[in-house]
């Protein structure tokens, strides 16, 4: 079956220059980040240096920050950790966010719009914002994240997450609270935005969603995205789209291929930047999916 593809965004209507604007706010392309505080990195020889003007700086109301290179680059193809932006995944992804979005609107394609894996909110809030400038009342936003990070490594369960130490990134662990305020600073926190706080295997398998027109994946781990997959892919709608933020990353990546190949997925995965990738869904399948989990060294699902 033959699905309408996303079309462009031509950036010349109201609603796609207010989109353009609220993606150079989100990534922070509009005003740069200049300065990166220290503090991080103060150690070694530097530290020893740096940690007494450090603490006399901060008596005095300062900071010692680095000059911040120009990221304009890497800001476009999410290749950093911003130090304020509320989103990293860069304006490639953004763009095919807007017109996964923008397709299941204008084509009428059931169904709600979920992150799973959200870090500031970023991507969420510019979801949001689609929906605001197409006067879209009838989908909600849906946030799934544990809010304190990721998981630690199951690898008794999933072999291919041994030895990752994302978990370890304090970096990561992006409150509840401070991700509602983000959506707040561009008036977009409404009834329309439902959040499901705690980890994927206990809150997805049952999330309260119907339908879903636009499933994007950003868990990073075998284990986040498929437990994202297993409970979820089955809702999505014909002419949705499922959209992958670390299809570079081999954990995700393995997910992917085990889920796609144990359901018979054909629909063609496309690139988006080095790291994103997108699909749309063609055929229902009306299996239920379930993670086998009596195998050690079992990737795929049943």
């Amino acid at each position: 079956m033959n699905q309408p593809m996303p079309e462009p965004v031509s950036e010349t209507t109201p609603q796609e220059l207010y989109l353009h604007l609220m993606k150079q706010c989100l990534t922070r392309m509009l005003w740069p980040e200049k300065y990166r505080p220290m503090a991080a990195s103060l150690n070694g020889w530097r530290g020893l240096i740096l940690k007494p003007l450090q603490h006399l700086a901060r008596q005095a109301q300062m900071e010692l920050v680095h000059v911040e290179p120009d990221r304009t680059e890497a800001r476009q193809e999410g290749r950093d950790w911003p130090l304020e932006a509320e989103t990293m995944v860069g304006l490639k992804r953004l763009e095919n966010l807007q017109q996964c979005v923008t397709s299941v609107i204008r084509n009428g394609v059931a169904g709600d719009l979920i992150e799973t894996g959200v870090w500031r909110g970023g991507s969420s809030i510019f979801m949001r914002a689609i929906l605001k400038a197409y006067g879209d009342t009838s989908r909600k936003v849906w946030l799934a994240d544990s809010f304190r990070g990721l998981p630690p490594p199951d690898p008794t369960r999933y072999p291919v997450d041994a030895g990752d130490t994302l978990w370890k990134y304090s970096e990561l662990a992006i409150p509840l609270e401070q991700v509602k305020a983000n959506f707040s600073r561009y008036g977009l926190l409404d009834d329309q935005v439902a959040f499901l706080p705690g980890w994927f295997r206990d809150t997805l398998p049952r999330a309260p969603l119907e339908r879903i027109a636009v499933l994007r994946l950003d868990g990073d781990l075998y284990e986040s995205t498929m437990e994202a997959l297993v409970a979820l892919y089955s809702k999505v709608s014909v002419g949705g789209y499922v959209i992958v933020d670390d299809y570079g990353l081999p954990t995700c990546r393995a997910a992917i291929e085990d889920f796609r190949q144990a359901q018979g997925i054909t629909d063609p995965i496309q690139l988006i930047d080095w790291t994103g990738a997108f699909w749309q869904r063609s055929a229902a399948n009306p299996v239920a999916m379930t993670v086998r989990r009596e195998s050690p060294s079992l990737r795929a699902v049943s």
